[in-house]
């Protein structure tokens, strides 16, 4: 059946970012799937609530509490699956983000801690995955990147360079990597997260962004999760170094941050 080729049965998944969010549905997305789980993010109460929802799919999950802003404690996690499960199928580089600021208030700082929390974790951890992965009989990795790594929108500077540059690295690295390790990536919108809450909790910025966004509401992180499962299995065995736009269809930024013209 169609159906099976959703399946990852028996695989090993590291999911970044796990304790909520993309990254918690997409860990429990993979478990109902049939893979056991690395959960990795910075807070272990809710590492924790998320490894009782896979273990309530009937997996396994080995939590890592970590700051996964220090590259090396991505790259760790290829270890921690090969210790824990002794094989490593499958890497969700979810973990990233920062805050907005404009273009005269972004310190040179600033900009390389956006770019190494979302392009340097994710190339430590692929890196460090992909020996493991090959002698798992090669494997799948999904970098979580974002619409503003396409559009323009101020305010954005830090955060959609750094996501620009991941939509490349995953290009790049599927071709470096081909053809046992695929590389693909997934362009997110706004999603109902604790990241976009100021905006879901808040009726009126809630109707404006889902004006400005052509299925006129926001996403659902399970929405994501079903994308990056599609992108890990053998549905998705012939895609590689593609970025899937799951934006409810944006073209443009969604919502106005009020930045001001220069004087």
């Amino acid at each position: 059946m169609i159906l099976d080729r959703f399946r990852i049965n028996d695989a090993v998944a590291v999911v970044t970012g796990a304790g909520r969010g993309i990254g918690a549905a997409t860990a429990v997305a993979l478990a109902e799937a049939g893979a056991d789980v690395v959960l990795a993010a910075r807070t272990k109460d809710q590492l924790d609530e998320v490894a009782a929802r896979v273990a309530g799919a009937g997996r396994t999950a080995h939590v890592v509490p970590a700051d996964l802003s220090d590259p090396a404690n991505a790259a760790a996690l290829a270890d921690a699956a090969m210790d824990t499960f002794g094989r490593l199928d499958v890497v969700v580089n979810n973990v990233g983000g920062t805050f907005p600021c404009p273009l005269t208030d972004t310190s040179t700082e600033f900009l390389e801690e956006a770019f190494r929390f979302n392009v340097s974790t994710a190339h430590a951890l692929t890196r460090a995955a992909a020996p493991a992965m090959l002698r798992s009989g090669g494997g799948a990795v999904v970098n979580v990147s974002s619409v503003m790594g396409r559009v323009s929108g101020r305010g954005f500077l830090a955060y959609g360079t750094a996501k620009g540059a991941l939509a490349h690295y995953t290009r790049l690295a599927a071709a470096d990597l081909a053809p046992r390790i695929r590389v693909n990536a997934v362009a997110v919108g706004s999603v109902a997260t604790s990241a976009l809450e100021v905006v879901v909790n808040n009726p009126e910025l809630r109707e404006r962004m889902e004006a400005a966004t052509p299925l006129r509401r926001i996403g659902e992180p399970e929405e994501v999760a079903a994308t990056i499962l599609y992108l890990c299995s053998p549905a998705g065995g012939y895609v590689t170094g593609k970025v899937l736009e799951v934006d409810g269809g944006q073209q443009a930024p969604n919502l106005d941050l009020g930045l001001p013209d220069l004087t």
